[in-house]
């Protein structure tokens, strides 16, 4: 093996500022200070990695101090600039923060600044991740920082300006490197393929722009990668992907197509496909978010701004065209919340090829997710009075009859004494209609069938998984003497009896028929299980038969107990008045007789009284 291959991403560094991709702003400030003249005594060079701060560090010491510098184009042969590109340390030295962070190793740098520069004019610090120092080391650095030697620069260089001290930055130059864009990088990568005869396609190159995040360093080393395969036939997107881990765009789509029309079956069988293939769970849930937020992206923004956003050619943003008429964007949300949700319990879980599997199958059930004009028509109709209104199963709802509203009979007021009492009306309360309802106990199901059954019990589960699970069940019996469920997998059954979802079932059983611990029999299916679901529904019609009967019987009850009510309160009325009649003419007839002036005087003159 040869030892003289040196990386792509070392030979193609660049080595003059012209140089430089994708940092328009920062060529166009250095290249005035060095024109000018205007060379601060430190920098401080931030951003994402890979974005090119180290290799304008050297460039900037090598414009600095080539035997023809300051200049913006080093000559790359004298002394100093091959001191710099070879990495010697003599009037350039670079120093790694995160193995330098302690204060004792900043002052042995310290120490030696006050040596003067061997070849070129200046003596240059390096300082990159600085944000690695201790704040003793940074304490150390500030007052050279403030006042350095005349012949002494400082360039620092951080992804995580945030760390840096304050009185740090504001005694250097700031720097702010940029992402660079996916267009730039694609260039770059095809003029190091042209040069280094990589036969690759313009559709790879994209998918390796895309994946580096804006950082040139990374999409060249994968790039240098690949072309151990460009050297018998072209690499392509799926090269890549398969480099990289990722899910194809194809793969996905076809998942994608499943989910959204709610066959989990399928969508299961294309799972378990990709999970043999290599791919990790995690990684599956992953790219899957991807492909929804690029659908997402394809809903909502601007066709001539999809290739850059979304990172894929147009026959893969016309699949994505075509499946975004079948979504509204609150679905589509819908589903990111999902995945999303899914990926923390895969992060956590012990058996997360279970929780991929069980992930998949809620994703797969789009009836709860419901579109947005059907939410409006049922809001329409509940707000005429409609009767009828679908409702989803991913909502647990309790169906009532409505209680009417009955107001006190008024009594007769309170008797004022030595009033004549105004006539009175006795006031009663009539019922607002002659079928008069009293709330029911429960109600049962929306119909009698099975079907109808299996949804009312669903919409009691309480845990999504377990729901999702159920989904592969087929009702077999449902009422309140038990209920029976197979599944075609015996490791669901297995697994729906072994764990708390059997729990679950029961509970929601319990809540369905009004009854404690029914009886829940989970198996595979069996002969005659058709002829058992007809005999269920028989059952179920005698049951509601005889719930009907006695709600019939519970409303003659209320009626009586109504008008015995009724008429008790009258009779109460009636004796009240009559009462109060009596007492007014008894005073009456005890207040004294009125005399007159000549029967005072006879009285008086006499001594009489009045005999009866």
């Amino acid at each position: 093996m040869s030892g003289s291959y040196v990386p792509l991403y070392r030979k193609y560094r660049p080595q003059t500022i012209d140089k430089l991709v994708g940092q328009e702003h920062i060529k166009k400030t250095l290249t005035s200070a060095i024109e000018l003249g205007k060379i601060a005594h430190a920098f401080l060079f931030t951003g994402p990695r890979g974005t090119g701060k180290t290799s304008t560090a050297r460039i900037l010491a090598k414009s600095l101090n080539c035997k023809n510098g300051p200049t913006i184009n080093p000559c790359g042969v004298c002394e100093s600039c091959q001191d710099i590109m070879n990495s010697v340390p003599i009037d350039v030295i670079e120093i790694d923060a995160a193995s330098n962070r302690k204060v004792e190793d900043t002052q042995s740098i310290l120490e030696k600044i006050q040596y003067t520069p061997v070849h070129g004019k200046y003596k240059i610090y390096i300082i990159d991740e600085v944000h690695m120092l201790t704040n003793h080391a940074f304490n150390a650095l500030l007052k050279t920082l403030e006042e350095p030697p005349e012949n002494v620069i400082f360039i620092l260089a951080t992804t995580e300006v945030h760390k840096v001290l304050d009185t740090i930055k504001s005694r250097c130059q700031r720097f702010d490197f940029r992402r660079i864009t996916t267009e730039d990088i694609v260039k770059h990568l095809r003029y190091i393929s042209d040069e280094e005869k990589i036969n690759i396609s313009d559709d790879a190159l994209f998918t390796i722009a895309k994946n580096s995040a804006g950082g040139m360093r990374d999409s060249i080393s994968l790039l240098d990668q690949l072309s151990l395969l460009g050297a018998s036939k072209e690499v392509t997107s799926e090269d890549v992907n398969s480099i990289l881990g990722r899910i194809s765009f194809d793969v996905l789509n076809r998942l994608s197509e499943k989910i959204i029309s709610s066959s989990s079956n399928e969508a299961i069988e294309i799972l378990n496909e990709i999970y043999n293939s290599g791919n990790e769970p995690l990684q599956i849930l992953t790219n899957l978010c991807e492909y929804f937020k690029n659908l997402l992206i394809t809903k909502n923004c601007k066709s001539e701004l999809l290739p850059e956003l979304t990172g894929l050619n147009e026959a893969q943003i016309a699949e994505l065209t075509k499946q975004k008429d079948l979504l509204e964007t609150q679905q589509i949300v819908f589903l990111i919340e999902k995945v999303s949700y899914y990926i923390k319990e895969v992060k956590m879980a012990t058996n997360q090829h279970l929780w991929l599997e069980v992930g998949m199958i809620d994703l797969a059930n789009m009836t709860e997710n419901t579109k947005l004009i059907d939410l409006q028509n049922r809001i329409k109709a509940l707000e005429s009075g409609a009767g009828s209104i679908p409702i989803s199963n991913s909502v647990n709802v309790v169906q009532v009859k409505e209680v009417p509203q009955i107001e006190p009979v008024t009594r007769p007021a309170p008797i004022q004494p030595k009033q004549e009492p105004a006539p009175r009306v006795q006031q009663q309360q009539e019922p607002q209609n002659e079928d008069f309802t009293p709330p029911p106990i429960s109600k049962k199901a929306d119909g009698n069938d099975i079907q109808s059954l299996w949804k009312v019990l669903l919409m009691n589960i309480k845990s999504p998984s377990t729901k999702a699970l159920l989904n592969l069940a087929t009702p077999v019996k449902i009422a309140q003497d038990g209920i029976i469920l197979t599944f075609k997998n015996e490791k669901l059954v297995s697994q729906i009896n072994d764990t708390n979802k059997k729990q679950m079932i029961i509970e929601a059983g319990d809540i369905m028929f009004n009854t404690s611990n029914i009886s829940v029999q989970i198996r595979l299916p069996q002969a005659g299980d058709a002829e058992l679901s007809k005999n269920n529904v028989a059952s179920v019609n005698l049951e509601l038969a005889k719930e009907e009967l006695q709600e019939g019987k519970k409303k003659i009850d209320v009626k009586e107990k109504f008008v015995e009510e009724e008429n008790r309160v009258s009779l109460e009325s009636e004796s009240v008045l009559t009462s109060e009649k009596n007492l007014e003419n008894k005073k009456t007839d005890e207040k004294p007789r009125e005399e007159s002036d000549q029967e005072k005087m006879i009285l008086d003159l006499f001594d009489g009284k009045y005999i009866e």
